[in-house]
């Protein structure tokens, strides 16, 4: 049985399917010494497999992790500027993981980890649905009318954004905690959406993605999902 090259990529937990997709194409994958270029190439998975000189092992099976990020981190395996990333904190133990979309310099609370940018892409697609609820502290006045123009989904800068769910849960003065639950997860969406009602974001924890909870795990602490729970909440996503 053959796939694409880029699935057989992601599956790896190399990167997501579409950065394979990319990596394929700069010709930097060698499939029994030759060079591909095209995503569309198929594999058995029998053959040697290189990246930049580098053996890519295969699929292993599907792990998910939780990690409490704490703010002061970015989500990226390299940065341009030299700031701390989430992947270097972790644990030296840990197997190469790829993160559940991101969350920002900021921004803390949980991030999914995994070894299989299949599931990555999965768990990441707006069709999935996944709601992600956060803790949202934020400086200015809460006006109803204003929430209530969110909950049915704006339009900011050309960019739509879907309804949201906003609950306010304490206010004192001109300091308010929210909570919110999303459906999209686009880049910096709450910030975003806070400012154009004139809300200052000043502290931003996700305390869930889907039917996993951040809890009481510590900041900085990683956590797995043991397999039964993944094979529970997640069916036939594992197997992609």
């Amino acid at each position: 049985m053959t796939e694409r090259l880029a699935k057989f990529i992601a599956r790896s937990g190399v990167c997501s399917r579409r950065d394979a997709e990319q990596i394929i194409k700069q010709g930097r994958i060698t499939v029994n010494g030759n060079v591909i270029n095209t995503p569309a190439f198929n594999v058995e998975g029998s053959e040697i497999i290189l990246l930049d000189g580098e053996k890519i092992s295969g699929p292993e099976k599907t792990r998910l992790w939780l990690y409490h990020k704490p703010a002061g981190l970015i989500t990226t395996h390299k940065d341009t500027h030299n700031r701390e990333t989430v992947f270097a904190h972790l644990p030296k133990s840990m197997p190469r993981v790829i993160s559940v979309g991101r969350l920002d310099l900021n921004s803390e609370g949980l991030l999914l980890l995994t070894n299989s940018g299949e599931l990555s892409r999965a768990l990441e697609l707006p069709q999935n649905a996944w709601k992600r609820r956060y803790k949202v502290r934020v400086h200015g006045f809460v006006l109803p009318q204003k929430i209530a123009e969110l909950t049915k989904g704006v339009t900011i800068d050309g960019v739509q954004y879907g309804p949201v769910q906003i609950e306010v849960e304490s206010t004192k003065g001109s300091n308010s905690w929210l909570l919110v639950t999303l459906s999209e997860g686009k880049n910096r969406e709450i910030r975003k959406l806070m400012k154009s009602i004139n809300l200052e974001v000043a502290r931003l924890i996700r305390i869930s993605y889907g039917p996993f909870q951040l809890g009481n795990l510590p900041k900085g602490e990683v956590k797995e999902v043991p397999q039964k729970v993944l094979s529970e909440q997640l069916g036939s996503l594992i197997n992609l």
